[in-house]
């Protein structure tokens, strides 16, 4: 749908603006005569669309069925319970692997004998949310297109919530095998609440808000992440103590289960599935043609689309390397800095918190530029520069610099997903956003599960492991940045 957001066609040529009536900023609507806009209707009849209406009516051409387009003040409720359901769920991803030493003394009575299995055994913890998505996302982006957002969110929201109440069940050294099912029933959710954010922005939002309102809806799950990260280390503190860490452990998980229960219950009295009426013409036109869309054909025309798959690949080598940082932080940290467990988690809180201001200006920047080429090339590539400076400072074991440079791969590598979204459904219009988005999330999740196998495999062989490790993801970044040049070069030519 954002094509139609553009001012320029591929051609050069100018397209028709609307003045949007709410921020007094230009909306792209396809050609029309003068005749075929009329006077915006009365106010009086705001009451027949529903309460909350903040703009005036946009009247559209008659060949819109005779829809009109609004902007309803509850969009930001809806999104910021969103993002609120994907904030617990980020949460419970890595709330366990960053004290992953902690959580390997308590369950070492059910854990394989071998350290290098036990490892293993830990990061599938997080490994189950990318692999559990890998082939729900198919069935539950068709259910996203039949069915709408409130059932995707209502069932998200309750699987997020169940997961965290069969974690505090588990609360026992021999449980080790429930608080896998556990996290596996996490890991469901969050195929229900991943690939959202597109979608839910372009079906609320006007056009010059959708890469806003897309990089809040990334901003939910990055937050749950950076609390992941941040207050697992400080909840959990105990070294040695089996029963302070059972004790430490039963607080954090509660907790959790609680504020997902009580998401759950907002979830299911607020959360609506559509504006009484769309909230641009595009709107209008994917809603009357999406009755005649196939799914699977819909995949078709994805795959077929030689730019949209050279994107996947790049998108998934970028985001995979992000969560196998992510999955192997703890190790990672305590490699190089021997018992500073505090400091793992708020490196991995500076990756998330710079990521968060990377996403949101990007998504910024791309609503008042539409730049999406050269945003995409600059940002990747100061991803793999990123990578390489934090491998480095690692070495020299600098805690500052390792702070600084984590600082800066955060801003790049998480200031990258809004981009990737957009841009895959700028190349992908008419198809369905979920479509595309949910891709490009199980490209990220097969990267992350291979990239993360493999760094822990390398660890276990070599003797400077992680270093090799680190440079591995570097040189794999960069492969990225080539592919990602490919691709900006495929796009100009079609």
């Amino acid at each position: 749908m954002h094509v139609q957001t553009l001012e320029m066609d591929e051609k050069g040529a100018s397209k028709p603006e609307l003045e949007d009536a709410e921020t007094g900023g230009r909306l792209m609507a396809p050609e029309t005569n003068a005749e075929d806009v009329v006077s915006p209707v009365s106010t009086e009849n705001a009451n027949h669309y529903g309460d909350g209406l903040d703009t005036h009516h946009l009247p559209l051409n008659q060949n819109s069925s005779n829809l009109e387009v609004h902007l309803y003040r509850k969009r930001w409720l809806i999104v910021l319970l969103f993002a609120a359901c994907s904030t617990s769920n980020a949460y419970q991803w890595i709330h366990l692997n960053i004290i992953g030493d902690k959580v390997v003394l308590y369950y070492n009575a059910s854990l394989p004998k071998s350290v290098y299995l036990q490892q293993v055994a830990l990061d599938w913890l997080s490994m189950v949310y990318m692999l559990a998505y890998i082939p729900l996302i198919f069935p539950l982006t068709w259910l996203l297109d039949k069915k709408g957002l409130r059932l995707v969110i209502i069932a998200g929201s309750l699987l997020n919530a169940l997961g965290a109440w069969l974690k505090c069940a588990a609360l026992h050294p021999d449980r080790f095998a429930l608080v896998v099912f556990a996290q596996t029933t996490c890991a469901i959710a969050q195929v229900f609440i991943l690939g959202i954010p597109a979608h839910l922005a372009a079906v609320w939002f006007g056009p010059n808000e959708v890469s806003t309102a897309t990089a809040f809806g990334v901003f939910g799950n990055q937050i749950g992440c950076a609390l992941g990260f941040l207050l697992p280390p400080e909840i959990v503190t105990s070294a040695q103590d089996v029963e302070a860490i059972e004790r430490e452990l039963k607080v954090m998980l509660y907790g959790g289960a609680v504020i997902t229960s009580v998401l759950f219950v907002l979830v299911l009295i607020f959360f609506q599935n559509r504006p009484p009426s769309p909230p641009s013409q595009a709107q209008i036109l994917a809603a009357s043609g999406s009755s005649d869309e196939a799914y699977c054909s819909s995949l078709r025309n994805l795959f077929a689309n030689a730019s949209f798959v050279l994107l996947l690949v790049t998108y998934g080598i970028n985001t995979g390397s992000y969560y196998a940082i992510g999955t192997l932080l703890n190790s990672l940290v305590l490699y190089y800095f021997p018992h500073d467990h505090v400091n793992a988690g708020r490196i991995g809180l500076t990756l998330v918190v710079a990521g968060v201001a990377g996403s949101i200006l990007s998504g910024i920047w791309l609503d008042r530029t539409k730049c999406y080429k050269l945003t995409t090339i600059v940002i990747y590539a100061m991803s793999c520069v990123g990578m390489l400076c934090f491998t480095l400072t690692l070495c020299l074991s600098k805690i500052w610099a390792v702070f600084l440079c984590s600082g800066i791969l955060g801003f790049f590598m998480t200031g990258y997903l809004p981009v990737g979204f957009e841009f895959a459904a700028e190349l992908t219009y008419p198809e369905p956003e979920g479509t595309s988005s949910g891709l490009l999330n199980a490209s990220a999740q097969i990267f992350g599960i291979i990239l993360t196998l493999g760094i822990r495999a390398v660890t276990e062989k070599l003797q400077n492991g992680m270093l090799a490790g680190n440079l591995a993801i570097t040189a794999v970044l960069l492969l990225g940045v080539v592919g990602t040049s490919r691709f900006l070069k495929l796009c100009a030519e079609s």
